[in-house]
């Protein structure tokens, strides 16, 4: 298992169409996924449960991983957030 803390830097969080672009990239992965925010965690891969964090700007959240590419899914995902989903 692999985790990693990053702050959500684009203004609307993960709503709409942030979200949908982070669960592209969550879903190019073999292992399993999560998204985990204060004391809720959900899969990183289903949409409903990423939008059910109300995830706005500015919010902490855990990227967590447990596969064979465990590492490589929460970098690459942390990078993904950190860049406001620019990339």
């Amino acid at each position: 298992m692999y985790a990693k803390e990053v702050m959500v830097q684009n203004q609307v969080g993960l709503h709409a169409r942030p979200a949908t672009f982070f669960i592209q990239k969550a879903n190019e992965y073999k292992s399993s996924i999560w998204v985990e925010k204060e004391e809720r965690r959900v899969n990183a891969k289903s949409l409903l449960g990423v939008l059910s964090l109300g995830i706005v700007g500015g919010t902490g959240i855990r990227i967590i991983a447990d596969g064979s590419d465990e590492q490589e899914a929460v970098d690459n995902l942390v990078a993904l957030v950190e860049s406001g989903f620019t990339e």
